[in-house]
């Protein structure tokens, strides 16, 4: 059993410390064929959660574009904005390894534009890895980060900054030909050095496949339990949302954190307009004889000092 399970066993805030998890880990757990646990955070919070429920890792994707900063897609957020939230999660995420998305136009142009954009985040950010969204086209730039010493977590098959060439959120690999593109992408990164793949949106049996051909873990989202290891976005997965939003078929919602807030905060309106909150006990005291005092004090003052 791993450090995370036992943790996840323990739970609560004061469970004892794991090991840090590593790269080493990673590729540990993956040769063990144990699978890989991945989640989004996207502040203090979100990641102090994950942290200390035994997730071996956080990531902070660019969805936080939506979840966080209430853009309409990924394709908005930027650099600065990445690196922000990335410090945010740094703080709190003592033992997971902590994955940073490379956002849309911080990395296509060139390799060097890819280092320069990777170097700031590990160095500003705090992360352990980036994450950059492409397959063979992006090999250059894959090559060029991994001999500048930064480890890469590749993302292929569907991929949110591509959505609009892509012809929108669509499932990739569907046909003989499409899933034969995305093995060579995953191929092609994998020789590149990217210590790892994530597969978005692919047939479970492609992502299986796929995940039996290659000599990296590949961390499925949407594509079944035949991938070494699993990431979902943390607001879909725990239910912090209004209803109605629209959930990908591929998440399962295993919370309603949502439903809790809105009763504690409705809870807390209505005893503050009854005037039942704070209670005493919610209150510091005084000792009665200094209240006197200070209560004497306040009506030997003018009147004119309280605008009389």
């Amino acid at each position: 059993m791993s450090a995370a399970m036992k943790l996840g066993e323990i739970g609560g805030l004061n469970a004892p410390a794991r090991k840090k998890v590593t790269l080493q880990t990673l590729r540990t757990l993956y040769q063990k064929g144990e699978p890989i646990t991945m989640i989004t955070a996207h502040d203090f919070p979100s990641a102090h959660v994950a942290d200390q429920t035994g997730i071996d890792t956080v990531l902070v994707g660019d969805s936080l574009a939506m979840v966080a900063l209430g853009m309409e897609d990924t394709s908005e957020v930027v650099l600065e904005d990445m690196i922000l939230h990335c410090r945010s999660v740094a703080r709190a995420t003592k033992s997971a390894f902590i994955i940073g998305d490379l956002p849309m136009g911080s990395y296509e142009i060139s390799p060097t534009q890819a280092v320069t954009s990777a170097l700031t985040m590990l160095k500003q950010g705090r992360v352990h890895s980036i994450k950059l969204e492409g397959g063979a086209a992006y090999t250059p730039h894959i090559r060029a980060l991994t001999t500048a010493g930064v480890p890469v977590l590749s993302h292929i098959g569907l991929t949110p900054q591509r959505q609009h060439s892509l012809g929108g959120f669509r499932v990739q690999g569907k046909t003989a030909a499409g899933a034969l593109t995305v093995l060579d992408d995953a191929l092609a990164v994998q020789a590149a050095g990217a210590w790892g793949v994530v597969l978005e949106a692919v047939p479970a049996e492609v992502a299986a496949l796929i995940t039996k051909r290659l000599r990296i873990p590949t961390i499925g989202i949407g594509a079944g339990a035949g991938c070494s290891g699993q990431v979902l976005v943390q607001v879909d997965m725990s239910g912090n949302f209004p209803p109605g939003r629209y959930l990908p078929k591929f998440v399962k919602r295993f919370g309603d954190v949502w439903r809790e807030a809105e009763r504690a905060v409705s809870a807390y309106r209505d005893e503050v307009k009854r005037g039942v909150f704070p209670a005493v006990e919610h209150t510091y005291p005084m000792p009665e004889k200094e209240f006197r005092e200070f209560e004497r004090m306040v009506e030997e003052r003018p009147a004119s000092e309280f605008g009389m």
